[in-house]
C-alpha cells in the first residue's frame, strides 16, 4: 500500500508553501506524484451574484475585474510554484499526472483551471489517493476554507492538512483519535499505509470523546491483524476543551502525524459551538489526516 497521486489545490500564500513542502516530504517518502492545482474564477459567475437593479456596464466592470484579480492571483501562484521547484535536484517535473507515471522518484506538475473551487478541487480529487491542503490562516475563519471542507464531504478521499511551516518528517510517531465513529474508522483505514512505516502509534481516547461505536480497544485489536502495535491511552479534556486535550496528548507524545475523522458532529454545529474538529484545524501543529 502506497500513496501514488497526491493532490495539492495550490495558493500563492504562506500558508500554500508550506504545504508544498508537506506534500513534497510525502512524496519522497512514497516516490509519488504530486500534482499541484489552481483554479481561477469564472468571471462570468460573478453576474448572478449582482443581483437586480445594476446596469450592464456596472455588471460587466465588476466581471472585468474579477478577471484581473483571478489573473494576478494566478500570476502569484505560479511564481511560488516555480520559485519553489527552481532547484529541487531529486523531483521531476512533469506535464501533466498522466505522463509522470513513467517517471521513477517523486515528481510534480502544475495545472490551472477555470471554475468553482470547491467543485473543480472535489471532483478532481477523486482520482488521487490523498489531497493535501494548506493549514487555515492565522486570523482566518475556518468556515472559510472552501476548497478543505469541499473535499472532506465530496470527495471520498482522505485529507492531509499541512502545519503551517514545513515538518522535519511524517509518519514516524502517530496519533490516532478515536471516537468509535465511522469517519475516525475511515481515517484508520486511509492511514494504513503510514502507520505499516511508523515508529509508533499511540490511540488516544476520551470518554468525552466517545461516541456511539466500539471503544479504543476494538481499533488496537484491528490493527495487531494488520501488524501494528498501538499503544492506548486516555487524555483528559483541558478546562473541559476536547480539542485542546487532544493536542496537548499528540504533544506529550511527540506525534508528527495525527489521524481523526472529521465532524462527528454536524459542521453547522461545530461552526456555531466550536467542536473538536475545528479547534484540531485551527491549532494543529503537524500534519492532520482526515475522513469525513
Amino acid at each position: 500500500m502506497a500513496y501514488r497521486r497526491l493532490l495539492l489545490p495550490l495558493t500563492g500564500t504562506a500558508a500554500g508553501e508550506s504545504a508544498l513542502g508537506t506534500a513534497l516530504i510525502a512524496a519522497r517518502i512514497w516516490g509519488s506524484h504530486v500534482h499541484c492545482l489552481h483554479v481561477r474564477v469564472d468571471a462570468r459567475d460573478v453576474a448572478p451574484l449582482a443581483g437586480e437593479g445594476l446596469s450592464g456596464a456596472m455588471i460587466e466592470e465588476m466581471m472585468a475585474a474579477t478577471e484581473r484579480e483571478s489573473g494576478e492571483r494566478a500570476d502569484r501562484v505560479k511564481n511560488l510554484f516555480q520559485k519553489f521547484t527552481a532547484n529541487l535536484g531529486d523531483v521531476t517535473l512533469a506535464d501533466n499526472p498522466d505522463t509522470a507515471a513513467k517517471t521513477s522518484g517523486p515528481t510534480l506538475s502544475f495545472e490551472a483551471m477555470v471554475g468553482r473551487e470547491e467543485d473543480v478541487v472535489a471532483q478532481q480529487s477523486r482520482l488521487y489517493d490523498l489531497a493535501v491542503v494548506p493549514h487555515p490562516e492565522a486570523g482566518e475563519d475556518v468556515s472559510s476554507s472552501d476548497a478543505l471542507h469541499a473535499i472532506l464531504f465530496d470527495s471520498g478521499r482522505p485529507v492531509l492538512i499541512a502545519p503551517r511551516t514545513p515538518p522535519a518528517a511524517i509518519g514516524t510517531r502517530i496519533c490516532i483519535a478515536w471516537n468509535g465513529t465511522a469517519e475516525s474508522a475511515a481515517a484508520v483505514a486511509a492511514a494504513l499505509p503510514w502507520l505499516h512505516q511508523a515508529k509508533a502509534v499511540r490511540i488516544l481516547c476520551a470518554d468525552e470523546y466517545q461516541r456511539r461505536g466500539p471503544k479504543a480497544e476494538g481499533i488496537q485489536a484491528y490493527l495487531r491483524w494488520h501488524g501494528i502495535e498501538a499503544e492506548l491511552v486516555p487524555f483528559k479534556p483541558q478546562t473541559r476543551d476536547v480539542g485542546a486535550g487532544l493536542l496537548g496528548a499528540v504533544r506529550d507524545f511527540g506525534a508528527d502525524m495525527l489521524s481523526m475523522g472529521a465532524y462527528s458532529h454536524s459542521r453547522l454545529r461545530q461552526l456555531i459551538l466550536g467542536g473538536v474538529t475545528r479547534h484540531v484545524l485551527e491549532n494543529a501543529e503537524i500534519p492532520v489526516l482526515m475522513c469525513r
